[in-house]
């Protein structure tokens, strides 16, 4: 059977979400190639109708669209994006991002319960990004999100699992999926998230500034697979001591007579 998860009405094989903010257009479709996306999140800046440079042009039919509400420094600016992505044709599902710290870009979990409240309302597939707050999930959850999306590190950090802890509780608590979202820098990162139970991974800084970029997300393909693969397997024990993976008789016998 195949491993699948679902948000909202759709169903996704595909683990590996991937951010185009950072992207030149050209590479965008390469990208997505060799990281076997199925979502792709996109700024309502970059779907432009002037016909000059939109990127809806480099991301195939068969992806799902996931415009977030990059810019947005409270719950009434949030909404209005989010609205303006559907009326430009772009689906139901977005991604709600309100950050008015302009220093650190750590997103506002209060305001974006309150935008999730509203949209979920409007019938949009609303997946926020928040730091990692168990109440504040419990809230999106109450509101109406169809996933939580904590961040590992600050945005375009590359720092990678700075925020494990407060991952893993959610994780534990919370009756929806999962997507570490931000910091994620190496595909090793992306594997120890997977590893945890995550549902899948947003990537987007750690394969825009790779030097070979579709290399590197093909990496991360394999990466997030092979976490997925392991967290389905069961991880093996972790014991304080030595324990030998072959019985030690004969030659290590104290008792034995030379």
């Amino acid at each position: 059977m195949q491993d699948t998860f679902k948000i909202g009405n759709k169903t996704f094989s595909s683990r590996f979400i991937l951010g185009s903010g950072k992207f030149s257009l050209n590479l965008i479709t390469a990208c997505i190639q060799h990281a076997g996306a199925q979502i792709i999140t996109l700024a309502l800046r970059r779907a432009n109708t002037d016909g000059i440079a939109n990127i809806l042009d480099y991301i195939p039919k068969d992806v799902t669209l996931l415009p977030n509400t990059s810019g947005a420094r409270n719950a009434d600016e949030a909404v209005r994006i989010a609205r303006l992505a559907r009326e430009c044709g772009c689906g139901e599902f977005i991604k709600i991002e309100v950050i008015r710290d302009s220093k650190y870009l750590l997103p506002d979990n209060y305001e974006t319960i309150r935008a999730t409240r509203i949209l979920a309302k409007e019938g949009f597939v609303v997946m926020p990004y928040i730091y990692p707050d168990l109440n504040t999930a419990r809230e999106l959850q109450n509101a109406g999100a169809a996933s939580i999306m904590p961040l590992g590190a600050p945005i375009g950090s590359n720092k990678g699992l700075c925020t494990i802890d407060f991952i893993k509780i959610l994780l534990d608590e919370i009756d929806l999926p999962i997507i570490v979202d931000a910091g994620i820098g190496r595909p090793s990162h992306a594997c120890q998230a997977m590893e945890l139970g995550a549902a899948a991974c947003m990537i987007n800084t750690a394969v825009a500034t790779a030097g070979d970029i579709p290399l590197m997300s093909k990496a991360f393909k394999q990466a997030i697979e092979a976490g997925r693969d392991a967290y389905l397997s069961g991880m093996g024990r972790v014991l304080e001591t030595a324990s030998a993976s072959s019985p030690l008789t004969g030659f290590l016998d104290t008792t034995a007579e030379n």
